[in-house]
């Protein structure tokens, strides 16, 4: 039996209903989410976009004044650079250049529109980072360049800044064993070992039947090539062994120096009467960087003494103390006991007679520690002390007379504080008998710890041993034995350059940079603890070198780079600096600010 009951069903379209409207705002918020996050999202990315572009405006402004910045230094000096302030805090990109530009605005992060902040920061003094290596800096200034950069444009007013230091490395050249700003030859030297670095503004010429070894870093901004030279070759036993690391790079950039890379022989004339010391060429002059200045004429002698007034050089002391004396051997020795202007020899490589103006220079020394003017420049006890002597003998030359600057007695140098002490001349200067070696058990080894730091800046320069006699100048080189010497100093001097490959046309090379006269056959040996630096050509001592045979025979040469070089503490006075500018410090500061660090 069946039965049925009338039992009605529920409805359920309302139920389907709620359930879709509950699908639908589901969706339409996961919709919306989803949107909101899109939208959130591409902000994001617009904010983004818009902070990474002022980013990149703000260092385009930075790069801008740190290119002119580092030209300025490596072309002119530090004189440049501060002279140049003004111009590169003035910098700042515009529509000139290309419209893009007008899209923002530049600040120096001090308020002031358009502009880029360009100031002082602080001197340093030691090592380089570590793509220089073995380098170092002494008192050299940081500069610190800051840019703000905001779009005109945007839609979040967002100000980005940009800092970076730079430091405008004052590096010694005597750094380098050997530095020359021309081309640098070691063709058919003797056996030679090259500790330090070595660096050619030029080619590099190598090869020699001896043995040629470098242990530090040779760079050129030419080639290192062994070519048929000095009459000899092209089958060179020895092009050089190379063990630096690297052992050697070239085509690199030229090494500029705190002097006119021009006309670098100024650095060692006398100045025109014009011009200021403070200037751009003023501060070249070792005229200026001089404490102690002595100028010969025919009639007088003139000693200038000045010391450092307000961070300036010398040259400028507002009230300098001058001497002026008869250039006779009676008043010399009353007002000048170090100096005599008498003496005469011959320079048989020069064809000439020189007139001589020597320096004895351990009474030199006296001298400077007791004259009453000098002391009342250089009180006792003040910290300052003259430690650059200028040297100029301007009585007229001719065909067969040459005016020259002879140092004598020098084996104990004045000590100033242990500052040292360096001679500068545009003369040709001779060195004779020991110098800087008042330790006669270092006599003719490489210990320099007696020594103090030394410079001989000249036209030419020649050693002379502790043999020599001005009796016998004008004889044959055979009667003229020398006697074993030792000269512990950084030697910037001039030579005549190679006018071709001829054995007559030869500059010498590197190891004929310090000239000789004598005979030094019979092992007799030239001891020289240096910084070999070639600068210029001679402009006073312009006859060409000579083989041995000529006018000397060659020594044993013991020449080796002195490692107190490579103390920031020991550098000779007056010694030029290479000029690289480097980027010290990179940072994205807040906005506004140029103070900080990170």
């Amino acid at each position: 039996m069946k039965t049925r009951t009338n039992i009605p069903r529920p409805d359920t379209s309302g139920y389907a209903l709620l359930m879709v409207l509950s699908t639908t705002a589901l969706g339409l918020l996961a919709v919306a989410a989803s949107m909101q996050r899109t939208t959130t999202v591409a902000s994001l990315n617009d904010r983004n976009n818009e902070y990474t572009v002022n980013l990149n405006v703000a260092e385009a402004a930075v790069e801008k004044a740190y290119a002119r910045l580092a030209y300025d230094f490596q072309a002119y000096g530090l004189p440049g650079v501060v002279m140049n302030l003004p111009l590169y805090r003035n910098s700042a990109p515009n529509a000139s250049e290309s419209p893009y530009w007008s899209n923002f605005e530049f600040s120096d992060g001090q308020g002031n529109v358009g502009c880029t902040y360009v100031g002082f920061l602080t001197n340093y003094s030691g090592p380089l980072p570590s793509q220089y290596p073995g380098a170092f800096a002494i008192n050299s200034p940081i500069y610190r360049i800051v840019s703000n950069a905001r779009s005109k444009e945007g839609r979040y007013n967002i100000t980005n800044a940009v800092q970076t230091d730079v430091l405008l490395a004052l590096v010694p050249l005597t750094t380098y064993a050997i530095f020359y700003n021309s081309l640098l030859e070691f063709s058919t030297c003797q056996t030679m070992t090259v500790n330090g670095r070595t660096h050619a503004n030029a080619n590099i010429y190598t090869g020699t039947s001896a043995s040629l070894t470098f242990n530090g870093t040779v760079t050129t901004t030419g080639t290192i090539s062994s070519p048929k030279w000095n009459g000899q070759g092209p089958n060179w036993n020895n092009r050089g062994t190379f063990r630096g690391q690297p052992g050697s790079r070239t085509n690199v950039p030229t090494v500029s120096t705190t002097i006119n890379m021009t006309n670098t022989h100024s650095m060692i004339e006398i100045p025109p009467p014009t011009e200021s010391p403070s200037g751009q060429a003023g501060h070249q002059r070792l005229y200026h960087q001089a404490q102690v200045v002595l100028l010969v004429s025919n009639a007088t002698v003139t000693a200038r003494i000045q010391n450092s007034v307000y961070g300036q050089l010398p040259g400028a002391d507002p009230s300098p103390i001058t001497i002026t004396v008869s250039n006779s051997p009676a008043v010399l020795a009353t007002n000048f006991p170090f100096l005599t202007t008498s003496k005469t020899f011959t320079d048989q490589r020069e064809g000439k007679t020189i007139r001589t103006t020597e320096i004895d220079v351990a009474k030199y020394n006296k001298w400077i520690s007791t004259n009453a003017s000098v002391l009342s420049k250089f009180p006792v006890g003040s910290g300052t002390y003259p430690t650059i002597l200028f040297v100029a003998d301007n009585r007229p030359n001719n065909s067969s007379q040459l005016s020259g600057v002879r140092l004598a007695n020098g084996a104990t140098l004045p000590q100033n504080g242990g500052l040292g002490f360096s001679v500068a001349t545009p003369n040709p200067l001779y060195v004779q008998g020991i110098y800087n070696c008042p330790n006669p058990a270092h006599l003719n080894t490489t210990n320099t710890t007696a020594t103090v730091p030394s410079a001989l800046m000249c036209d030419a320069l020649t050693i002379l041993s502790p043999n020599w006699n001005d009796a016998k100048s004008s004889r044959s080189y055979t009667e003229r034995p020398a006697a074993n010497t030792t000269v512990n100093a950084a030697i910037l001097t001039g030579n005549v350059p190679s006018t071709g490959s001829g054995n007559t046309q030869f500059s010498g090379g590197v190891h004929n940079l310090p000239r000789l006269l004598e005979d030094w056959t019979a092992n007799r040996s030239v001891t020289l603890n240096t910084s070999l630096i070639n600068l210029f050509a001679s402009t006073m001592a312009t006859t060409q070198f000579k083989n041995p045979g000529n006018y000397y025979s060659a020594p044993t040469r013991k020449f080796s780079f002195d490692i107190n070089f490579m103390d920031p503490a020991k550098q000779p006075p007056g010694v030029p600096c290479a000029m690289v500018p480097i980027r010290y410090n990179w940072a994205v500061p807040p906005p506004h600010t140029v103070t900080y660090n990170p």
